[in-house]
């Protein structure tokens, strides 16, 4: 036992008695134990301290110093050279008998790169594919190793016919390709160029821009047409083209019958930004349209577009309903509607000069649009149209595209039917 250190029996006291002393204020108390060394640590058994451990046959006096270099100066802050980056240690895949298989994150897919818009001219040429393929082979057909005589002549012409070109381009362009020409061969390439020039001739008189008179705000263009001829998908995509000029347009969901005609409407006047006027279906067309000029009046547009409901040409009860719309929209503006579109589907052939007669005399049609030329072998019916009527062809559309819709053009119209090219 150390010494300094009480017996237990005192120690036993203390912890009885001492706070007891403490707390009565026993000065004769001794604590000098309470100064004294620890004993040192009991070793553990079996082994010795650890200056008994070292092994007696190491003579460390023959032992020399270990040759311990200084540590290297400490470089400046500035010119320590940057601690190596650990790489990263490849995560181990987990072993298959476990269950488990990893699977590595698929990359991102890059993003999608828009195609290029393909060409006006070419979107034409591919819509008048069918029309042009017919006619050319034909023409191919009959003037291969022939000198041109009077059966030529008489089959080019029936060829030209049913084409649908109509009789009077026919002799035209025959006539135009017997000038100089009998008794001798002719080629294929040398009678499409004539084709081209010839038709040119009979559209270019037609091929007009449509004029807007924006001293009547607004000006009201009114969309007629049978069934199935693309009114309300042509007035959607007129729209686009008018607010991207910056003109302000109002539309007017006029096809009462159609539910989808009127939601139709509805979503292109989202997409153009343009205010749709609509009314429960069964609605009134002709009120329809009266408010619909108030309104486009209200809100200062300066075009209304007015949708109908598709009428056959045969309809009498739905033909005195255009009638109507015309009389009602003339008591706000005398002149209205200043624009009445017939829009056409290229696909009907000949019945599409039947709806021209009736359509112009019943509501005043006093322009074309051309729809659906890419789905007909027929597209040579303009031809004859524009040659009986006279009225001017605005547009004509080879797809349902915003974009398929494009002004007419006589000389692209000309080419893409006859196969031949275009100079500038």
């Amino acid at each position: 036992m150390a010494p300094g250190i009480p017996p237990a029996s005192d120690a036993d006291h203390l912890d009885g008695h001492n706070d007891d002393a403490l707390s009565s204020g026993d000065e004769d108390a001794d604590f000098s134990w309470l100064d004294a060394d620890l004993p040192p640590e009991d070793e553990e058994d079996g082994e010795a301290p650890v200056a008994e451990r070292v092994d007696p046959s190491f003579d460390t006096a023959d032992t020399p110093e270990p040759d311990i270099a200084p540590p290297p100066a400490s470089a400046p802050e500035g010119d320590r050279a940057p601690l190596p980056v650990p790489a990263a240690t490849p995560r181990p895949a987990p072993d298959a008998a476990a269950g488990f298989r990893l699977r590595e994150q698929a990359p991102a897919a890059p993003e999608p790169v828009p195609a290029p818009r393909v060409p006006w001219l070419q979107r034409l040429r591919e819509g008048l594919a069918r029309s042009s393929t017919q006619l050319t082979g034909s023409i191919g057909a009959i003037f291969t190793k022939r000198r041109l005589d009077e059966d030529t002549l008489q089959d080019f012409e029936d060829v030209l016919i049913q084409a649908d070109l109509g009789v009077e381009t026919a002799l035209k362009i025959t006539d135009r390709l017997s000038e100089g020409r009998f008794g001798r061969e002719i080629s294929g390439q040398e009678v499409r160029t004539i084709l081209a020039e010839e038709i040119e001739k009979a559209l270019d008189p037609v091929a007009l821009p449509l004029e807007l008179d924006l001293a009547k705000k607004p000006h009201v263009i009114l969309v007629v047409g049978v069934n199935g001829t693309g009114k309300t998908t042509t007035i959607g995509k007129l729209a686009a083209k008018l607010t991207r000029g910056g003109l302000k347009v109002t539309l007017c969901a006029g096809d009462t019958f159609r539910a989808a005609a009127v939601e139709q409407l509805k979503i292109w006047g989202e997409r153009t930004q343009s205010e749709v006027v609509a009314k429960a279906i069964g609605a009134d067309a002709a009120g329809l349209a009266y408010e619909a000029y108030d309104r486009a009046v209200e809100n200062d547009s300066d075009v209304l577009i007015i949708d109908t409901a598709g009428r056959l040409q045969n309809k009498t009860e739905l033909m005195a309903e255009l009638e109507k719309i015309v009389r009602v929209l003339q008591k706000r503006e005398p002149d209205a509607p200043h624009t009445v579109l017939l829009t056409l589907d290229a696909t009907t052939g000949q019945n599409a000069m039947n709806q021209v007669e009736i359509f112009r005399n019943v509501a005043g049609v006093n322009g074309l649009v051309m729809t659906k030329l890419d789905g007909s072998a027929r597209g040579g019916i303009l031809v004859a149209i524009a040659a009986k009527f006279r009225l001017p062809v605005y547009f004509v559309g080879v797809g349902e595209g915003i974009d398929d819709l494009e002004p007419f053009k006589a000389k692209d119209f000309a080419a893409a039917i006859a196969g031949t090219t275009t100079s500038a």
